[in-house]
């Protein structure tokens, strides 16, 4: 029996917002199971620490309807959890930091044959919608710091 296409998402998901909906529907739409990977607080070096606890992101992205299984990754290897899933695609969110191509050597150097893809931006639908952690957190600031 096939397990059908396997697809990976991952991030810190700190503060939830349209923009990782997008993201997470278009990475659902790549396959037919949807895994994610949320960033363990010791993984999150591009950007400034994440305010809620990684169990808390994971719960709350677990809890998200194109997702399949939301879990942790792993403290010293982020390569860990997709080694154990194998997926068919790793789908890479549009402003994520990541290097596909490096990803792409990092996957072939561990054995693992998996397609790279990058989701689409989301564009917002108002002025007011934030579609980033940092603008929310800044907006949050200023209104109420």
């Amino acid at each position: 029996m096939s397990r059908g296409r396997t697809v990976i998402a991952q991030g810190t998901f700190d503060i939830l917002h349209p923009g990782h909906v997008h993201y997470l529907e278009e990475a659902a739409a790549m396959g037919d199971r949807l895994y994610v990977i949320v960033a363990r607080k010791a993984n999150v070096d591009h950007k400034e620490a994440p305010i809620c606890p990684a169990s808390q992101r994971r719960d709350v992205v677990d809890a998200l309807e194109p997702v399949d299984e939301a879990l942790l990754g792993h403290e010293e290897d982020i390569f860990v959890p997709i080694e154990e899933i194998d997926p068919d695609v790793i789908a890479l969110g549009h402003d994520q930091h990541h290097d596909a191509d490096a990803i792409r050597e990092a996957l072939s150097a561990r054995g693992l044959d998996c397609e790279v893809r990058r989701a689409s931006a989301r564009e917002p639908t108002s002025e007011d919608e934030l579609l980033s952690t940092r603008l929310i957190i800044q907006r949050v600031l200023e209104r109420r710091g």
